[in-house]
């Protein structure tokens, strides 16, 4: 899934905080479950689709813990069709950057890491982690709150933003 050229359109995606709720819990022997009553894991999901809809060249790239924690497909196949459909690659590659090494590093610096592996130059991230993300940056970054993720109308008119110009 390498065929990312460095001027494709880029969306480097968490889910939880964005997608659904942030209180997701993996169980041995139940799986990825939501603690938060109320709520049901890729609930906002169909946020995205439709912001991405008028875009369609615009591919994204995984930025969750779920493929670091159990793995690229895992976390492909979770999504919902439409989004799947995108998905080109993930931050974390066991044939690019180690395990301890991906670990020690801030969500900014994982998303950094791999925008420069790829030397991506069109892409933005939405993620409810803001930690180690470089002032030079940040207009690329789509900051969601954990508990509203993409159901908020302000995390929303960001992506429309940085869509129109990216």
């Amino acid at each position: 899934m390498n065929y990312v050229i460095e001027e494709t359109p880029i969306c480097v995606l968490d889910f939880d905080g964005c997608l659904h709720h942030d209180e997701v819990y993996y169980r041995p022997g139940s799986g990825v479950y939501m603690r938060e009553p109320g709520h049901h894991l890729f609930e906002w999901a169909h946020v995205l689709v439709d912001l991405l809809e008028p875009y369609p060249s615009v591919r994204i790239a995984l930025s969750t813990s779920w493929v670091r924690s159990r793995g690229f497909q895992f976390a492909k196949t979770a999504l919902p069709c439409p989004l799947r459909e995108r998905v080109i690659g993930a931050t974390y590659h066991t044939r690019e950057v180690q395990k301890r090494d991906f670990d020690f590093m801030s969500r900014g610096e994982q998303v950094l890491n791999y925008v420069e592996r790829r030397n991506l130059k069109r892409w933005f991230a939405i993620d409810d982690d803001v930690a180690g993300w470089p002032t030079w940056c940040l207009h690329r970054l789509v900051q969601t709150q954990g508990h509203s993720g993409l159901s908020d109308p302000s995390a929303q008119n960001a992506v429309r933003r940085i869509l129109e110009v990216l």
